[in-house]
């Protein structure tokens, strides 16, 4: 099936994360965003695209924070409510009714309710096409030891991270598989 080029994010599953800021004034804002990824390992970078109009944008020019929530397949009911567009200073993470805990690193709360955080200081900012992209230098970064193998990686099947297809479709229940490197 051919599709228009604006069409194509639709067939890429994509994790969703949470990323939380928060104002001058230190009030919270959460959104969720599936256009991410990391960059580089050394440097450690994470990046994110946000809409320049989004309270998150607005938040990071302020303050030059922010944390990145991965999120479970339990919190998915919880993605409509997050990416509502309330006014500003008007906390998503209460309107969800999830809970705030205290950064390590950061001045901005992780979702005590996720299942690892990323914290980030504002490494650089560059506008592409109809968003901004946001990288980060990431200075703390965890995972809630339930969810972390011996092995170094997340127990994808134990986590059930929540991935965004498109619109209000999802992928969840994803198994772990190895393949060996071509050499």
């Amino acid at each position: 099936m051919e599709l228009e080029t604006k069409a194509y994010p639709k067939f890429l599953v994509r994790t969703v994360v949470v990323v939380t800021t928060i104002s001058e004034r230190g009030i919270s804002n959460a959104a969720p965003f599936s256009f991410n990824s990391p960059i580089s390992f050394d440097p450690p970078l994470y990046g994110f695209s946000c809409n320049p109009a989004h309270d998150t944008w607005r938040n990071i020019q302020e303050n030059g924070e922010f944390v990145v929530n991965i999120v479970g397949k339990d919190l998915a009911e919880l993605m409509h409510v997050l990416e509502t567009d309330y006014p500003y200073e008007d906390s998503e993470i209460a309107h969800a009714g999830l809970t705030e805990e205290e950064a390590k690193a950061v001045k901005p709360p992780r979702i005590k309710e996720a299942i690892a955080w990323i914290e980030c200081k504002l490494e650089k900012s560059v506008e592409l096409g109809d968003h901004i992209w946001i990288t980060g230098n990431v200075v703390k970064a965890e995972v809630k030891d339930e969810f972390w193998k011996e092995a170094g990686v997340l127990d994808v099947e134990r986590a059930k991270p929540l991935c965004h297809i498109a619109g209000e479709f999802f992928a969840v229940d994803m198994k772990e598989a190895k393949y060996k490197r071509a050499k």
